[in-house]
């Protein structure tokens, strides 16, 4: 096999004028490496110097075949100028591995050059190991010569690590909780990557309860670990943002609005500059709110109340909300370029009853949590485990609060544990407990929902059925659609499948109109 170097001329080194040592032809004087031949790039205006290197070469090595190769520069510090005549280069060079060794003499060039090597011999454009010399140190006759070859097969332990910091930016994102739900962990993983580059903004939706706020802080802290951000996080609940205080707390003002004392603030949105901003229940701002909000996050550009001096306030967004946007929009509620602005991201969370494989790790995590509040180590009796996982991964345990239930509940369980230990005794009242809860919530939803249609009294068998007929209709646009999604199983045993028809009879049992429900 012969050995074939590419190189560049070094306009300096090899012109011998800072140092007697000279890159490239001590290269070919290399004990143990010879060189059958060299391709030496060099530009037109060095032609001089050019072939006196090869002259020099062929010298001290009669052996060393020298190939000029003029390739002219008109920025050698130019990325995309040096990347493309060098790709050019290996495009047309018809490489022959099963006969010659390559190498790329990385000593000499600029810096783009040598950036530009790696890359086509990281990529396999150009089929070579890389070659670093250094000059005689010290007393020593001889330079330095380090081969580094790029078969990826060497660099195990370097992807090992990159994997090792992916799981520890995902165990960032879990909580720490080894989670084995397929569907939560392709979003962590998703959500993973995108933090880590982009600073787009993030929309997290979910059901009360699914962890919105939680995973928010740990987006922030992905973030702040990968240097995307150096400011602090703003969570802001914007339910709680209500009437005239709203724009103030948002945006700031100054006392000239008021001109009352101690009446200016700075407002969220300045603390937010240079970190992230956390728009918790979005969906409750009021709608010019959300017009400056939009601004805000297009230009990083806002007047304070009272101001006619705009501030500057560069920050991320994440948005979280439990609402369905879109219909938010349909409903004149929300903002449809707010919302396209938004949903750049968009990430929903599974709520609890979708997620039961990973209902033991998330109580041994409030395990642990409730032994840090209490500063009592706390765990269950074998039959009380038994009976509180077989509870919270049933079919039919809603969990409507999703993990603050959850998490609730153990720490219920916790505080009234005795001597540190949880009985089957405790676990049946707290499942009692929190089924007497929901079923009042859910009666009292119903109920109130049916007395908005039919104002007459109803035996407690009909009001969970009749809401559950008009929330299908409420969000049907069809009466078709309705009587489809309500009939799904028994029409396939009937010859007619009218289902508007069967819909229709069953709403007038109950004085009540399609059009009533579906235009509400």
């Amino acid at each position: 096999m012969r050995n074939v170097v590419l190189g560049f001329l070094g306009t300096q080194l090899d012109s011998g004028k800072r140092r007697r040592w000279k890159p490239t032809v001590s290269l070919c004087q290399e004990d143990g490496f010879d060189v059958d031949r060299y391709e030496l790039i060099y530009d037109g205006t060095f032609s001089r110097l050019a072939h006196n290197v090869k002259s020099e070469i062929e010298a001290v090595s009669p052996d060393t075949e020298v190939v000029l190769n003029q390739m002219d520069m008109d920025d050698p510090w130019d990325l995309g100028e040096t990347y493309g005549k060098l790709f050019d280069f290996a495009k047309d060079y018809g490489f022959d591995e099963d006969r010659e060794r390559y190498h790329i003499h990385l000593t000499t060039g600029t810096h783009i050059g040598q950036i530009c090597w790696f890359l086509l011999s990281e990529s396999r454009h150009i089929p070579a190991a890389l070659i670093q010399t250094g000059p005689p140190r010290g007393d020593s006759e001889r330079g330095s010569f380090d081969l580094i070859d790029l078969d990826l097969r060497q660099f195990d332990a370097i992807q090992q690590r990159f994997d090792q910091q992916s799981r520890e930016y995902g165990g960032i994102l879990r909580g720490g909780i080894e989670t084995k739900n397929s569907a939560y962990n392709q979003i962590m993983d998703r959500i993973e990557q995108v933090s880590s580059v982009s600073d787009e903004p993030v929309l997290l939706q979910g059901e009360t309860g699914t962890g919105k706020s939680e995973l928010a802080q740990r987006i922030y802290e992905l973030k702040l670990d990968r240097r995307r951000v150096k400011g602090r996080l703003v969570h802001v609940n914007c339910a709680t943002l209500i009437g005239g205080t709203a724009m103030a707390t948002l945006f700031g003002q100054r006392r000239s609005f008021t001109g009352q004392a101690g009446t200016e603030r700075p407002g969220l949105l300045r603390e937010a500059d240079g970190g992230v901003l956390f728009l918790d229940e979005i969906d409750t701002l009021g709608l010019e709110e959300q017009a400056l909000l939009l601004h805000a996050v297009e230009t990083g550009r806002y007047y304070p109340l009272g101001s006619d001096t705009e501030i500057t306030s560069r920050f991320q967004i994440i948005a979280g909300t439990s609402a369905d946007l879109s219909e938010r929009v349909a409903a004149g509620l929300f903002r449809v370029d707010l919302l396209a602005r938004l949903n750049f991201w968009t990430f929903k969370l599974p709520p609890l009853r979708e997620r039961k494989e990973d209902i033991e790790d998330n109580l041994k995590y409030e395990l642990a949590r409730a032994e840090k509040r209490l500063g009592v180590r706390v765990g269950f009796n074998a039959d009380a485990a038994e009976a509180w996982l077989r509870f919270a991964r049933a079919p039919s345990t809603p969990w409507p609060g999703n993990f603050r239930d959850f998490g609730g509940a153990i720490m219920r369980l916790c505080t009234l544990a005795p001597r540190g230990r949880i009985t089957r005794a405790q676990v049946q009242e707290e499942i009692e407990r929190l089924q007497r809860r929901w079923r009042s919530s859910t009666t009292d939803r119903d109920a109130q929902l049916v007395a908005q249609y039919f104002a007459a009294n109803l035996d407690p068998f009909d009001i969970p059925q009749l809401a559950h007929v008009i929330r299908v209709c409420q969000t049907s646009v069809s009466m078709s659609e309705a009587g489809r999604r309500l009939f799904a199983v028994s029409r396939e045993e009937r010859s007619s499948k009218n289902d508007a028809d069967r819909l229709r009879k069953y709403l007038a049992k109950f004085g009540l109109k399609w059009i009533d429900l579906s235009e509400s």
